[in-house]
């Protein structure tokens, strides 16, 4: 396994880092078990969850497994750097989502016990809450770093200027302020090399791609168009309208002699700004199969085939204005 330094921290984490988004809901508590396990001994460290997932308001149900899993022994715990979130409907009443400092408390209060941890690596605000002004929310995060349950803070969905709205707020009360940033990226979704990157790049802030492979598309989806959510009426349709972008991606990987899948997480990983994309395997064979990414490096030629098919961005303003 590859590491690095979560953005400008001293903190060390995997190039790939295990989303367990899925356990609960679709994947049972064994089999997450399971791949968790596994994930350690490929020497994965870190791991992304969010107090909402397992869908079941108020519940945390992902967590809860997690927690669970810590339970099993092995110095589990001490091996993971965890990352958690916060901003998600979590109850009923006017308090109980978003970026108050009553609601950044409480909601990590509940993340902890439902983890059975007393800290969180990494708590990441799960997205931009407009009401809130900085000042209240840097306090919140500033106590609970104080009191040890929280060690580094990140941000998800953010805008570039979110970013640096946060991190000037965050510089003027000598606090260390956002570390990453969680944002979708894929070749299909292009769209933070704009602004989003520059932004990080600029604050010392990790990226960390979700849907690194655009929902399955960049998954060889053309090789099984009919097995699993492939089969549903929502993905053939986005099929249909870039299938002859899909084919062109899928025979340049098969000119490289590589999977679909391991070259589109490859060629983010050529980034130095990428953390490391959130991988999501429902089997131990998918992640397995996962560290192949670490190994893939390309040719020029390689580079411009794939910025063919899928064109990006400049960074802002030159990308749309001279």
């Amino acid at each position: 396994m590859q590491y690095t330094n979560l953005g400008r921290t001293a903190l060390k984490v995997s190039r790939l880092c295990l989303g367990t988004m899925n356990f609960g809901p679709q994947t049972t508590e064994p089999d997450s078990y399971a791949i968790m396990d596994k994930a350690l001994d490929l020497g994965i460290n870190f791991f992304d969850t969010a107090n909402v997932y397992g869908w079941k308001k108020g519940e945390g149900i992902t967590e809860q497994i997690i927690g669970r899993w810590w339970g099993q022994g092995g110095g589990r715990r001490d091996k993971v750097v965890l990352a958690t979130k916060v901003y998600g409907d979590m109850g009923d009443w006017p308090n109980t989502s978003r970026l108050s400092a009553l609601h950044i408390r409480k909601a990590c209060d509940e993340s902890l016990k439902r983890l059975k941890t007393d800290y969180i690596d990494l708590y990441q605000m799960h997205h931009v809450h407009r009401d809130a002004p900085w000042e209240e929310v840097w306090q919140a995060m500033e106590l609970l770093v104080q009191q040890g349950k929280v060690l580094y803070v990140g941000s998800s969905n953010f805008a570039g200027w979110h970013i640096v709205q946060a991190n000037e707020a965050a510089k003027r009360r000598n606090f260390l302020g956002l570390v990453s940033e969680q944002s979708i990226y894929n070749l299909m979704n292009r769209n933070i090399e704009r602004e989003v990157i520059p932004a990080c790049s600029a604050y010392g802030l990790g990226v960390i791609p979700w849907s690194p492979l655009g929902g399955g598309l960049l998954g060889g989806v053309l090789q099984k168009i009919s097995e699993g959510r492939r089969a549903s009426e929502h993905m053939q349709r986005q099929i249909a309208e870039k299938k002859s972008q899909l084919e062109a991606w899928e025979g340049l990987c098969e000119e490289m002699g590589e999977k679909p899948a391991d070259v589109a997480l490859a060629w983010m990983l050529q980034n130095p700004v990428i953390t490391a994309p959130i991988i999501g395997p429902r089997t131990i064979e998918q992640l397995e199969g996962s560290l192949r990414t670490l190994e893939i490096t390309f040719t020029a030629e390689n580079t411009k085939r794939i910025n063919e098919i899928f064109p990006g961005y400049r960074t802002a303003p030159e990308d749309y204005s001279w």
